[in-house]
């Protein structure tokens, strides 16, 4: 049985928001361990805050002071906690309606064990040490046999307010990628470029994947494309990626391999950015030891026809 290839991904990137004034007031109160929420024209008072009212989308901006004590409202025992999660030992994820306000707000609760969980306790927000303006400023709940704690009294006005955040997204996951991927991944390291035909529309997809999209029928029919092929549309990439030496500018294109359905993509070189263009006839260039083509450059042929390849835009 052959080996079924598989590999470890990783996705992540930072995303930089700006706040609001709501928001803003939100995330600046917790680094001065206050709690806000906002009320909405009909009285209800929601925490998390949000800028416009759920209901009339009318906007709202009457922040109103809530206590770092309430109720839980339902919960779930996470057993085994992954990286990034407020803690590193089993815990509750669980619905806080605060006191004060008529919505619940979702965060962890430290608690020793399923068993000392319920819907119905009461628990209190565990403050971090080191507060930046960010809902892990709560480092957590944790149970409170008290009543409703006293507030400050904060209006929600700030001097030194947070204007914006950056929240780190990251997934990780494992890919395998199948029959028909895993063909064109072994081909690739033979320097061939592999699709598979439809038995009912002919049309060969590359990368192949397992079915027809169009027709809905499997395909099992392997077909060697290329290696030459026409750059069908095309961009000039300003912006220099982290992690990536390539000079800015640079072209990535959609090429349409000879005997391709349709156009995958690719880095384009060789020539000055300014002088790529549809219909430009390219070749794969091969790195040593790679297992796909570093970028495709000019192959010397005349320009290709767009009626060629205008159904492959």
């Amino acid at each position: 049985m052959p080996e079924v290839l598989k590999a470890p991904l990783v996705v992540e990137f930072p995303f930089t928001r700006s706040l609001g004034p709501v928001q803003s007031a939100f995330l600046t109160g917790l680094r001065e361990r206050v709690v806000l929420g906002v009320r909405t024209g009909d009285g209800r008072v929601l925490v998390p805050p949000v800028e416009y009212d759920p209901v009339t989308a009318e906007e709202i901006r009457d922040l109103v002071e809530v206590a770092p004590t309430g109720t839980v409202t339902t919960w779930a025992w996470n057993h085994a906690p992954r990286r990034g999660q407020p803690l590193d030992t089993p815990f509750a994820w669980v619905l806080v309606r605060l006191d004060g306000a008529d919505t619940a707000l979702l965060h962890a609760l430290d608690a020793p064990g399923p068993e000392a969980v319920r819907t119905g306790m009461r628990v209190r927000v565990r403050w971090a040490e080191e507060r930046s303006g960010a809902i892990t400023d709560i480092a957590c709940f944790e149970p409170y046999d008290g009543g409703t704690a006293e507030l400050q009294g904060h209006s929600g006005a700030f001097e030194d307010a947070v204007h914006g955040i950056v929240a780190h997204a990251r997934l990780d996951y494992t890919y395998s990628p199948g029959r028909a991927q895993a063909a064109y991944i072994e081909a690739l390291a033979g320097r061939r470029t592999c699709g598979e035909r439809c038995p009912s529309c002919r049309k060969v997809y590359v990368p192949p994947r397992g079915a027809c999209p169009t027709c809905g029928v499997a395909t099992t029919e392997q077909v060697e494309v290329g290696p030459r092929g026409t750059v069908t549309t095309f961009c000039i990439v300003n912006i220099k990626a982290k992690n990536l030496d390539i000079e800015v500018p640079y072209v990535y294109g959609h090429i349409a391999l000879d005997g391709a359905g349709l156009a995958l993509h690719g880095r384009i070189g060789g020539i000055p950015y300014d002088q790529v263009r549809m219909g430009l006839r390219v070749e794969p260039v091969w790195t040593e030891g790679a297992r796909y083509p570093d970028h495709y450059r000019p192959c010397g042929e005349p320009d290709a026809d767009y009626d060629t390849y205008k159904e492959l835009l």
